[in-house]
């Protein structure tokens, strides 16, 4: 039998050569918490502290993600966990301090020092389904939501449970808690219990003695736009935004004897930048229609704190020491060592209110330019004073959210304000044709989701965490492309939930951090587990994930309204194609597009995943194709053995480089 050769000449216009450097990451050990839509990193140190993911720079705003459906959604550039007493004889320099501090961040902490780890834990009620498009695994759940413990009876969806030693003799239990179900899947809630069993290093040392005027304090440094950040193209106006320089930090709550006392809270937004070209309340892109950089909130709320060791009793005046702190001031290093360190840490831990928040103090103004912090200013919460026993413990609960406008809205209000659409429509109904005001008081809508968010928390843990569980999501799901269609397949795992009320498909197109469209539905009357998408077109890119619901009895929030499993249990990260049927000869093979022009991508394969794809249709079953230069330099070789009739190439060499311009001759 005769080989036959086809010979195809290809001209790629616009491609250049290029070599992708970056920092080398360092592997740390985090926990993930990602059944919502927040999404974020714990650290095994005992604070989530800058950098604390990877050590990368380009990482420094890394975590508290909102809407997790997105890329660059970070808001949180590092916290800290710091304990303090004094009067405290130090069983290892064998000094007496004054003021004794110990803790972890915001910069990094050693784990064999001050915080010690003893367990690190992830807990869920089920593991995290199989998700599978074209035979491989295809979920990042099977890497980052690997369970080490699985309970049934667990309080929330899933559980970081952390326990630590610390050199001042006051061990750590924190358990970071997240909920799937969709009126609550944007908080954590962080229960804390420290504990004096004077244990005060890895080896079991114990020292049993009384502990006085113990302050537990918790800093936050939020910081927005990273989206405008990581994508650049004068979307920002100065990188100091990706360590909050201007962030905008208020509190709420401070006089539980007030009027109008709800909650006492802490919480931040995007601040007015010198350096803006633009009015720049959102975060908005000067040079082309986007979507807003930064609508959201972000900030914790209290929901429980001892009144002391002996009384369990809510204490309504913690925190008492809500003082905004200077990012790169001298009292931000760790060393329980350094005496005149510790004394200025424990000031700012113990210093009671500011007159006034940052917020107020900074007012219309810049917030870059307000002090003289070039790290710009996080916010500060303290717990205490209490004297603690040895054996004695308080336990404090906060919860931690990022809420706001929906990145729809966020879209609708990006592209409006840039194009000046007019008349624009306010939130309470009326119309004005200013486009920053109409900006404007959309982002400030995203305080009223906050606080939203704040009372669904409280309201949460004051049932003892009895809110409705969100239904299962079915334990298999599996996308196969296929000739003339894609075929869905899922298990009836979910089936046996008693609120059962079916499924519903979701699919994306070229991307899989964008919308999504329901194109699938079945009730419990007339379950399916299968599913065949014959709208697909062949060279794009397929995205998708299935939800099960309830019957509509279980929702606290919109009676009536079926509840869903969480989307991100069973979200694909590869795509899935339409591939045209195997061909019987070479005659009918064709390259699409040619020839192929960078700047003809929208009417290509799009600008994402497919912007530098080419297309082979018309194959046989299994082939060879190598792609040479014009002089004959082979540049790659793709083997064509799936059984279809396509394949895609991403003109990239065999090196993985971006091929130049030119003429290119495929060989099949």
């Amino acid at each position: 039998m005769k080989q036959r050769f086809f010979l195809y000449v290809m001209t790629l216009i616009g491609l250049l050569s290029s070599i992708c450097l970056g920092q080398r990451p360092v592997s740390r050990e985090v926990r993930w918490l990602r059944v919502g839509s927040l999404q974020s990193t714990f650290a095994i140190e005992g604070a989530e502290f800058e950098m604390h993911r990877t050590g990368a720079l380009a990482q420094q705003n890394d975590g508290m993600r909102w809407p997790a459906d997105f890329r660059y959604q970070d808001n949180c550039a590092d916290k800290s966990l710091w304990i303090g007493t004094t009067n405290y004889q130090d069983p290892i320099s064998k000094d007496k301090y004054a003021f004794k501090v110990v803790g972890a961040g915001p910069r990094q902490t050693n784990i064999l020092n001050e915080l010690m780890p003893v367990s690190f834990r992830l807990i869920g009620r089920q593991p995290s389904p199989t998700v599978i498009v074209d035979s491989e695994t295809a979920s990042e759940n099977a890497i980052l939501d690997i369970l080490d413990d699985q309970q049934l009876d667990l309080p929330a969806d899933r559980v970081v449970d952390h326990v630590l030693h610390t050199s001042i003799g006051i061990d750590i239990h924190r358990r970071m808690m997240a909920f799937s179900q969709e009126n609550h899947d944007n908080y954590f809630i962080y229960e804390y219990v420290f504990k004096n069993t004077g244990i005060y290093d890895t080896k079991g040392s114990k020292i049993e003695r009384t502990l006085t005027d113990c302050i537990f304090h918790f800093q936050y440094r939020w910081a927005f736009a990273n989206e405008p950040f990581m994508r650049g193209g004068g979307w920002i106006p100065t990188g100091n935004i990706s360590w909050g320089r201007n962030t905008m930090n208020d509190a709420v709550g401070m006089d539980p004897s007030a009027a109008d006392f709800e909650f006492s809270a802490l919480f931040a937004w995007f601040g007015h930048h010198s350096q803006s070209s633009v009015d720049d309340w959102g975060a908005p892109h000067p040079l082309k229609p986007s979507p807003l950089g930064a609508p959201q909130y972000i900030g914790m709320v209290t929901l429980h704190a001892d009144t002391s060791p002996s009384d369990s009793n809510n204490d309504l005046s913690q925190p008492r020491t809500t003082l905004f702190l200077g990012s790169d001031d001298s009292y931000q290093p760790l060393n329980q060592f350094d005496s005149v360190l510790m004394g200025r840490k424990y000031a700012m831990m113990s210093g009671g209110h500011p007159a006034k928040p940052h917020a107020q103090e900074v007012g219309n103004g810049n917030a870059d330019q307000w002090g003289t912090d070039a790290g710009g200013y996080a916010s500060g919460a303290g717990f205490g004073p209490y004297t603690l026993d040895f054996g004695d413990s308080i336990r404090i609960v906060i919860a931690e959210t990022v809420s706001g406008i929906s990145r729809q809205k966020s879209m609708e209000v990006g592209y409006n304000w840039f194009n000046n659409s007019q008349p624009f429509t306010l939130p309470n109904g009326s119309t004005t044709n200013d486009k920053d005001e109409y900006k404007r008081e959309w982002v400030i809508t995203s305080r009223d989701s906050l606080f939203q968010t704040f009372r669904r928390a409280v309201s949460n843990f004051k049932s003892g965490y009895q809110i409705p569980n969100a239904p299962p999501p079915p334990d298999v799901f599996e996308v196969k492309s296929g000739g003339d269609r894609i075929t869905l397949t899922w298990s009836g795992s979910a089936e046996s939930d008693s609120h059962f009320g079916g499924y519903e498909v979701y699919r994306a197109i070229a991307r899989p951090d964008t919308f999504y469209q329901k194109i699938f539905e079945c009730d419990a009357a007339n379950v399916a587990r299968t599913f065949a998408d014959v709208t697909a077109q062949r060279g794009f890119d397929y995205y998708y994930y299935i939800q099960s619901k309830d019957d509509g009895t279980q929702n606290d929030r919109y009676p009536g309204k079926a509840l869903r499993s969480s989307r991100f249990y069973t979200m694909t990260n590869k795509p899935a194609h339409l591939r045209r049927l195997a061909a019987t000869s070479l005659d009918g093979i064709r390259v699409v597009p040619n020839p192929f022009h960078i700047q003809a991508r929208d009417i290509q394969f799009g600008r994402d995943d497919g912007s530098d794809r080419l297309a082979f249709y018309g194959l046989p079953a299994e082939c060879t194709i190598r792609i040479y230069t014009e002089r004959g330099d082979l540049v790659e070789t793709l083997y064509h053995n799936d059984g279809s009739g396509d394949e895609l190439w991403h003109s990239l060499t065999s090196s993985r480089q971006v091929v130049v311009s030119g003429l290119y001759i495929a060989h099949f």
